[in-house]
């Protein structure tokens, strides 16, 4: 089968991997980017993904690309120590995971995994310009991509991230559902200070703001502020700046958080500086149908969970292995429709259930407005952090992460693949 994966992120080359394995595949994937992007923000691995991970070969060089974070630790606005949450090894115990990478670490490992690949290639500053044919009859669909190039594929796969064009340009708009959370997340890198550590420290700096500073291993350190935003008028300006420059927007950091405290003036100036900055609203993306014809979605394109839920990478990386499974047990040259609606049968329980599960007030109270519920909510941490520290509370009460099918999807086994591990 020719697949044309658009997106060089987690879920192509995860889903390009699985299809190289079975055998019987040619993968190109496009990225519209000119080079490989790396680094990125911080991203864990948990549950049953992990074992996707393993079958790949990855785990080891996974660890070695750990951030070094060693737990979360929450801060009031002098710097002093309201909480400490460490990671505990088979435990889930931490916002920090046993497995915390950079994305741009974790899609370089699957380019290093899947370049080299028989049957695989990459395009990268290249895109669909068009799609020139796709219906439920056609025997291929026909794409014209940005170098001129007309080619024929089997199967396109939209792996393009949350605004995904292929979704926008070749799904009925009617089926996308945008849910609103409310809140905005400003992502950067800043320089590391001899003062910096090697914890997640999280400040709930009141009038609806929070402020993460964490460690990387690449000698930075990674920051996120966001804001839940609680009127109407509030989400509307923040919207409207959204669509501006760099620059309208970190003057509305500025506004927003140089009051903050604890070390935000260090951190606003690194940012002003950074060379990586991403400036986004927290949404989920909810598809009625994943596919149309021979075009299909996989990713944040067609169920970004948002990063409340700390489940993208894992429901990217399951998504793509369902996907290449069920194409895997196509007959040749059968036409990929069964396949794409029992991908989609298998694994859209679980996604909803991801979305379902994340509560409408989780940013509202991680975000809290007034002083009372500040020191309420850091009483609560403080309280939490205590009873976890507890080693009868530690082995019998807390989840186990060790165990790779605690998330609820057990993961599908298919022939071909346990014939090539």
């Amino acid at each position: 089968m020719r697949v044309l994966i658009v997106g060089a992120g987690i879920a192509g080359p995860t889903l390009a991997y699985f299809l190289a394995k079975s055998g019987g595949h040619s993968v190109t994937i496009l990225e519209k980017s000119v080079k490989f992007l790396t680094k990125g923000y911080n991203i864990d691995i948990r549950g049953t993904a992990l074992k996707v991970v393993e079958q790949m070969g990855l785990s080891e060089a996974l660890l070695k690309r750990h951030t070094s974070e060693k737990g979360t630790r929450v801060i009031d606005s002098n710097g002093r120590q309201v909480a400490a949450l460490p990671v505990i090894p088979g435990k889930e115990a931490s916002l920090t995971a046993e497995f915390e990478i950079l994305r741009g670490d974790l899609a370089e490992l699957l380019y290093n995994a899947t370049s080299d690949l028989p049957g695989v290639e990459y395009l990268f500053g290249t895109t669909v310009r068009q799609v020139i044919s796709n219906d439920e009859e056609s025997s291929t669909v026909r794409v014209e991509l940005s170098n001129d190039d007309v080619r024929e594929f089997d199967l396109l796969v939209g792996a393009d991230g949350q605004w995904s064009k292929i979704r926008a340009q070749y799904l009925p708009s009617e089926w996308l559902t945008v849910v609103d959370k409310n809140m905005f997340m400003v992502y950067s890198c800043i320089p590391r200070t001899e003062e910096d550590d090697d914890w997640l420290n999280y400040l709930f700096a009141g009038r609806s703001r929070a402020l993460m500073l964490r460690p990387d291993n690449h000698g930075t350190m990674r920051v996120v502020l966001s804001k839940w935003l609680r009127t109407g008028i509030e989400l509307t300006t923040w919207r409207e700046i959204a669509k501006g420059d760099r620059e309208s927007q970190m003057k509305l950091m500025r506004s927003e958080f140089a009051d903050a405290g604890w070390k935000v003036d260090q951190i606003l100036k690194g940012m002003e500086a950074s060379e990586e900055y991403y400036f986004q609203e927290v949404q989920q993306i909810r598809l009625q149908k994943w596919r149309t014809g021979r075009i299909v979605c996989i990713g944040d394109a067609a169920y970004a969970p948002t990063p409340l839920t700390g489940k993208g990478t894992s429901l990217a990386l399951l998504g793509a292995y369902t996907l290449a499974g069920e194409l895997s047990l196509l007959e040749a040259g059968e036409h990929p429709e069964r396949a794409l609606d029992s991908y989609e049968k298998k694994f859209r329980p679980f996604v909803e259930k991801i979305q379902g599960d994340l509560p409408s007030y989780i940013a509202r109270v991680s975000h809290p407005n007034a002083k009372w519920e500040v020191g309420l909510l850091n009483a609560t941490m403080r309280t939490m952090a205590k009873v976890m520290s507890n080693p009868v509370v530690v082995k019998h009460l807390l989840p186990d992460s060790s165990n790779m099918e605690d998330e609820g999807f057990p993961l599908p086994l298919y022939p071909k693949f346990e014939k090539e591990s």
